[in-house]
């Protein structure tokens, strides 16, 4: 397998974080919800112009992952003190969205991205790294317990349009 290298992505790469973050997304949780509701959520969250804000936010840590000059994944992650109660005072660091391409699912890249996490909130000195993900996802709760995450008792509504989802959060004390 040809070198995975991450990238941190660019205001002009807009273009095509929207197009992999949609696909990622919708190959993901299609048939979660209805066509209209996942639509009505692609077009809110993955859109040029929210994406470029996220982008432009010096708080956000965005990466693509890249094979041989083609876009694999992408990660975002940033720090966030206030999620919920037990990490108030911590220096704490969220991973916000962590996606393969279905393509490239079972060849490591996600552990590369989850490594290159963990080993940034390492050298920057968090004392806890953490993650929501969805309840019912139980292939990402078992790839996230691997790097030593546990399930916490805190939660959060992740609705998909009008669908109601929740997600759990899952914690890391670094």
């Amino acid at each position: 397998m040809t070198e995975i290298i991450l990238r941190r992505i660019t205001v002009q790469d807009v273009p095509a974080l929207s197009h992999v973050a949609k696909k990622t997304f919708y190959d993901t949780f299609t048939g979660t919800c209805t066509a209209d509701d996942m639509q009505v959520f692609l077009d809110e969250f993955y859109n040029e112009i929210s994406l470029a804000e996220e982008i432009n936010n010096s708080n956000y840590q965005y990466f693509f992952a890249e094979q041989n000059n083609e876009i694999i994944g992408y990660i975002l992650f940033s720090e966030n003190n206030t999620a919920f109660a037990e990490i108030t005072g911590s220096k704490a660091l969220e991973l916000k969205r962590l996606y393969v391409l279905e393509s490239f699912h079972g060849k490591g890249i996600a552990q590369i991205m989850m490594n290159f996490y963990i080993d940034y909130a390492v050298k920057n000195g968090y004392d806890l790294a953490f993650l929501g993900v969805w309840e019912h996802n139980l292939r990402a709760q078992k790839f996230y317990s691997k790097y030593g995450f546990v399930t916490s008792v805190y939660t959060h509504d992740f609705p998909i349009g009008n669908t109601p989802q929740t997600d759990i959060y899952m914690l890391k004390w670094i």
